[in-house]
Parts: structure tokens; sequence; C-alpha cells
């Protein structure tokens, strides 16, 4: 997908700082800047503990109580109708963080969706898949009928491609297989058509062949609704297959951005270029040890 850089960003997080007060002075998250434009994924890439779901959480203002954030995270767009951010210089800028809570939630899940990692903590056990979809429409169109609440549903699970959603509509979270659960969060994220969708970690937990469908499936809600997404991952090999940009995070701060090419082929940070480097590939010498990471 072409993506327009000359267009004001939809998202455009800048000094982006997160601290938590019973962790002392140093920020889990430190100044970090990014955009991502409308039909563009921008991969963050990181090891586990460098930030990569903080900052996630931060946008849709998630974060634990304790946590101090400090910066600007202005969208573009949307249906809310909150403080546009002062000084912006486009119509319909606002900054989230400044957002009063009820604007903040008519736009969490509705312009602004996230697919967690872990299905089966997502998701709520004791209600069925069916009705746990419609919950995501009804929290923000609250005056459409309960036929059409149902039909949204039934669509969004058919574009995921769950099998049989009329007989399937009434059944629970355990009847379904880990990949078809991946894809009930992605029917509930995407039921509402978002601008952006935040996907964190959204193929960890499934074996390769389950994981390659759920990249597929996003690709292809993203040609057909030209949905902006922001794919966070450890896997550097799944990220280099759906991202246009990347960002290095490393311990609270991105270290390296670039298009997807320019990271995977040249990239120009020692950390980067360790993280390549840590990678089994099919002419990896098996007799030598993997490259470590620089401490």
């Amino acid at each position: 997908m072409t993506v327009s850089s000359s267009a004001a960003p939809l998202l455009d997080v800048r000094g982006l700082t997160i601290r938590f007060a019973s962790a002392g002075p140093t920020a889990a998250v430190s100044g970090i800047s990014f955009q991502i434009h409308r039909g563009e994924v921008l991969g963050l890439v990181g090891e586990s503990g460098s930030g990569k779901s903080l900052t996630s959480l931060a946008i849709l203002r998630l974060l634990p109580p304790g946590a101090e954030v400090e910066g600007e995270i202005r969208f573009t767009g949307g249906t809310t109708s909150g403080t546009a951010f002062a000084g912006a210089n486009q119509p319909g800028t606002t900054d989230l963080l400044q957002l009063p809570e009820t604007a903040m939630r008519r736009l969490r899940g509705h312009d602004i969706a996230i697919i967690f990692q872990e299905p089966m903590t997502a998701l709520n056990p004791v209600m069925t898949i069916g009705a746990q979809i419609a919950e995501a429409v009804r929290a923000h169109q609250p005056e459409l009928p309960r036929r059409v609440v149902r039909e949204r549903a039934l669509e969004a699970m058919d574009q995921v491609a769950l099998p049989d959603p009329m007989r399937r509509y009434g059944d629970y979270p355990h009847q379904f297989s880990g990949g078809q659960r991946q894809r009930i969060l992605i029917a509930m994220a995407i039921v509402n058509r978002p601008h952006l969708l935040i996907a964190d970690e959204p193929t960890t937990a499934l074996d390769v062949t389950v994981q390659a469908q759920i990249l597929d499936l996003l690709a292809a809600l993203r040609k057909q609704h030209g949905l902006a997404m922001l794919f966070i991952s450890h896997d550097l090999a799944v990220v280099s297959h759906v991202a246009d940009r990347v960002a290095i995070l490393r311990r609270g701060v991105i270290v390296e951005t670039g298009p997807s090419r320019q990271i995977f082929h040249a990239p120009a940070d020692p950390y980067t270029r360790s993280l390549l480097a840590a990678i089994p590939t099919m002419r990896t010498n098996r007799a030598q040890p993997l490259a470590s990471l620089r401490p």
C-alpha cells in the first residue's frame, strides 16, 4: 500500500516519557518520538522490558495507577470532540494526553483499537464470543437496534474468517483454538472500523502456520479498510513482513528509525546490528554460537 508522507500523520508521538514513582528516577520510556501515517504500518521492536507495551498503553491512556506521563500524543481525525492541541496546524488534531476521560472513552475502541497478545486473558470466559463482539459495538453506538448490532458482529466474524459465524456466535472462548481466539480479538478490534490498530505481540503464542495466517489476515484488513497499524513485537522476522517502517526500542529509548528495507539491510545503530546478527537463518553456521547482544 502506498503511504503518503506529505499529509499530516494520523498519530504523532513527541517526547513520550513514562515514569513510575515506585521505580525511582529512571524512566521506563524516555523521550521517544515517532509518527504513523494513514494506511501505514510502523513496527516497534525491542526486547522484553524495553517499553513497547507501555508505549501502546500510554497511547490509549490505560497505564496503571502511579504512572507519570510526559510529552504529547497527537491524533488527527476521529469522532471525539475533545480539546484540540494548542498550536496544531491540522484541524481535528487532538492531544490524547489532554483529553477528558469521557472523550477518551469514546475514542478508545472506536478510533484507536488494540489487539492483545493473550486471547484467553483478554476474552471473558463466561460470555459468548458473539456477545463480546456485540458489546464492542454497543459501547460506542448504544442507539443501534439489537438486530443491527448482531449483524455487525457476524460481519466482523466473517471478515476475520471465523468458520460458520451464525452457528458459532453463541460459543464460548474455550471452544475455539488459539488461532481462532486471536481472530475473535481482531474481530472485536475492527468491528467499529478504527483508524489506528495497535497490535501488541499478536502472534507470539501461536505456532508458525497459524502465525502466518494471522499476519495474512491483518494485511488483508489493512488493504480493505486502509488501517494504520502500530505493530509491536520482539520478532524481527515477523516485523520484516508487515512493517513499512521500523523503530528499534532499547531500554525505553528509540535508537533507530527508518524504512523497513533500510533497517534490515543497512542498519546504522550497533544495537540494531546485534539484534539482526542474533537471528538464526538458513545460512547460519550451526557450529558457531549466535551473536549475543551487547550489554
